[in-house]
């Protein structure tokens, strides 16, 4: 392991502390009985006009702003094609080209970071959440998936950040301090079993001292600290054994 070193950055996706969904004035309320909380809007219908919420807006600057981020004036929503089996529409409103804000930066050794060096956050850009398939307590669990919408539409933000942790545990204490600066700002429930704080890592490794990027793998939908720092560990050690005898690490999302 000391001949290399990871090179990780995160992308976290946080639920939006409003009453309704992004485009609709439908509940986000959790727990209601499954497909409840629809209208022809999130269901995706022909005709279905959206409407931009406010308050997610306003979630989403001052998120923004805490994380020393410039917001820019005019922001685009794009159709975020791939397979969605649990959005009606087929693809995800997402920001890309022209996101909300970009170029943030926390500090090293604040008062509230400890490692001694800066973390910059790429961009924070606003989407909508997606459904969510159900698997167990069904009579044929295991042959089927079934479909709970309810969560579709709900605002969310994706925080991204360039790759400058260096371990797990670092990575593992950010997302533990975003999370404490969300709720204070009144964001983000930081509710973590119900969904509504999750994060990616992208992981790779390099040789020490060299300042290339390797291959990525992306480990997705990590909803705690402890398992964000146990797969980020995991995954380093699965390319650092998959290099050293002269392989090569494949890109892939696991």
């Amino acid at each position: 392991m000391s001949a290399y070193e990871a090179v990780i950055g995160l992308e976290i996706h946080a639920q939006l502390l409003t009453k309704s969904k992004i485009f609709c004035g439908c509940s986000t309320a959790f727990g209601a009985a499954p497909n409840t909380h629809l209208c022809p809007v999130c269901l995706g219908l022909p005709g279905a006009l959206p409407v931009l919420n406010r308050a997610a807006v306003d979630c989403a600057i001052r998120a923004s702003l805490a994380l020393g981020c410039e917001i820019h004036e005019t922001s685009i929503f794009a159709r975020k094609n791939y397979f969605y089996p649990d959005l009606p529409k087929g693809y995800q409103i997402s920001q890309y080209e022209r996101p909300i804000a970009t170029g943030g930066r926390i500090k090293a050794n604040s008062d509230y970071w400890t490692p001694d060096y800066d973390i910059r956050i790429t961009r924070i850009h606003m989407e909508e959440d997606a459904g969510k398939l159900v698997h167990e307590g069904f009579a044929d669990s295991g042959r089927r998936s079934y479909v709970d919408l309810n969560r579709a539409g709900t605002p969310l933000i994706e925080i991204v950040t360039e790759p400058d942790f260096r371990s797990g545990k670092d990575a593992a204490a950010f997302f533990s301090f975003l999370r404490e600066l969300l709720v204070t700002l009144g964001v983000n429930d930081g509710n973590m079993e119900e969904g509504s704080l999750r994060c990616d890592a992208n992981v790779s490794v390099r040789p020490r001292g060299s300042d290339r990027l390797g291959t990525k793998a992306e480990i997705k939908n990590l909803n705690s600290f402890r398992f964000l720092e146990e797969a980020i560990e995991a995954e380093t050690e699965r390319q650092v054994e998959v290099l050293e005898p002269g392989g090569r690490v494949i890109q892939e999302t696991r």
